[in-house]
């Protein structure tokens, strides 16, 4: 065993290349790609390879379980990813990307409904269909254009934007099929996409981008993110008449023309269902060895068709299809008010930040598509707080031990969350405050290694009534992860 691991280590730093660098929240960011090419043979022979090894395990400790409800689960996922990219050949490229995620151990297929965080690391539909743990697939493969500042895909591909993200930190992206574009002129960058179906971080097939699916059984056909609306169901458009082929639409616009002021407009719908007109601004103030920067973000929800699904009877508020305690359970009409303030070093060894999020007491914000309506704000690891009449508070800070001249390529953080629930919601959970640790370390003997150990501990009210007079499940539990990144 010693002897495979040394090999290992040896294999991967002979093969060290940084062609492409990790960000802090598991994206890619690309140092080397490949030269123009100039007669057909080079489009291909000048194209590069990129490589993701990867590992992510989880273990999650609940403090009290619920019989058919709740179970302390675990899971591990071995795989990573092979991508190439051909040459450009008079501005058109063509990129594809091939993921798998092993399973060499894990729980018993009739225990998958309890697994938590470690869900994708595996397919639950393949599971439950054909007892089949690792997962395989084409998740990007696209035709590019780009010129000058410009570029325009077709086809599968990942995403960036307010509400819409690839959300990779697992095993494998959330992805989409569809066309986008994205431009930058005069400090403005511009993005637009229409998208017609989506591949979630835990699936193999592409499905369409908001309808929550029970087929035969199994509820994890279609949209089965955690934040999506269950109410919102393949069968529920059928019966109200509507294609569930839904489209997804994007517009963003992000601005930097004025020194100091960064702002974002975005605009996110599914067409004749629901939309989300959002916008968020941040000024920085330079101050001595310091940086203060100041932060907002407003999203307006409009119900732009889910309302004819409530004509039926079917309480569309709750993203949990329980609109007990909800004013007005058939319109999905909401907003949310979030804002920061973070204090940065300059030498950028520390930053602290202090957060406040603010759920109208309306519907809940419905954003399936893993870029998280309170994301940078008060969200911490594996918590959903966009419920209507929801508050919660952070504060967060974050060390590099690397810059400090202390621990080499060792970086902390660590946020605490207060997440006050509305009591009374019955699909809503109660009260809890959260501490998430992460510890990041980015190995000098090995280039593009990367490794991470996160801790998650959850204090959760176990006396909270709701509306019914019904006793809320005590929301507690520890949560582990590890996780190793190498890119060659």
């Amino acid at each position: 065993m010693r002897v495979a691991v040394f090999l290992f280590f040896l294999f991967i730093s002979i093969f060290a290349s940084q062609k492409r660098v990790l960000n802090s929240d598991m994206t890619l960011q690309y140092k080397i790609l490949p030269k123009e090419a100039k007669t057909l043979q080079e489009f291909f022979t000048n194209g590069k390879i990129y490589g993701r090894f990867r590992v992510n395990s989880f273990i999650w400790d609940w403090d009290r379980e619920y019989p058919n409800k709740t179970k302390d689960n675990w899971g591990i996922g071995v795989g990573g990813s092979l991508e190439y990219k051909t040459a450009y050949y008079k501005g058109f490229g063509i990129t594809s990307a091939f993921y798998t995620s092993q399973n060499p151990w894990h729980m018993d297929a009739k225990d998958i409904k309890y697994i938590k965080a470690a869900k994708d690391t595996f397919c639950r539909y393949s599971v439950k269909k054909d007892n089949k743990f690792a997962m395989s697939v084409l998740a990007q493969a696209y035709l590019e254009y780009k010129q000058d500042r410009m570029s325009i895909k077709v086809g599968r591909q990942i995403f960036e934007s307010m509400l819409v993200k690839s959300n990779d930190t697992k095993m494998i992206p959330n992805s989409f099929e569809g066309f986008s574009l994205v431009g930058i002129y005069f400090d403005t960058t511009l993005k637009f996409a229409y998208f017609t179906r989506q591949k979630l971080r835990d699936h193999i097939k592409f499905h369409d981008v908001i309808t929550y699916k029970d087929e035969n059984g199994q509820i994890w056909a279609n949209n089965d993110d955690g934040g999506v609306n269950r109410a919102l169901s393949y069968q529920n458009f059928v019966a109200a008449g509507k294609n569930p082929k839904n489209r997804l639409f994007i517009i963003e616009i992000i601005n930097k023309r004025y020194k100091n002021l960064k702002w974002i407009a975005n605009y996110t719908s599914v067409p004749k269902m629901v939309a989300l007109a959002s916008f968020e601004a941040h000024y920085k103030i330079d101050i001595e060895n310091w940086d203060l920067i100041s932060g907002f973000r407003y999203i307006k929800q409009m119900d732009v068709g889910a309302k004819d699904l409530g004509r039926l009877g079917v309480g569309v508020a709750n993203l949990k299809a329980n609109t007990a305690g909800y004013n007005d359970p058939y319109k999905i009409d909401s907003f949310l008010f979030a804002a920061r303030i973070d204090l940065r070093s300059k030498n950028k060894i520390w930053w602290v930040r202090v957060g406040y999020s603010k759920v109208a007491d309306k519907a809940d914000i419905i954003a399936p598509w893993r870029g998280f309506p309170t994301g940078g704000f008060t969200r911490a690891m594996a918590q959903y707080n966009w419920y209507a009449n929801t508050k919660t508070y952070m504060i967060r800070g974050v060390y590099d031990f690397a810059k400090a001249g202390l621990v080499s390529g060792l970086s902390a953080s660590i946020r605490y969350a207060i997440q006050d629930f509305d009591d009374k919601k019955s699909g809503v959970q109660a009260d809890s405050n959260v501490i998430h640790i992460d510890l990041v370390k980015k190995f000098a003997s090995i280039s593009d290694l990367y490794a991470k150990v996160r801790f998650g501990f959850v204090n959760g009210d176990d006396d909270t009534k709701d509306i019914n007079g019904d006793l809320k499940p005590d929301p507690s539990y520890k949560e582990y992860r590890f996780e190793i990144n190498y890119l060659f």
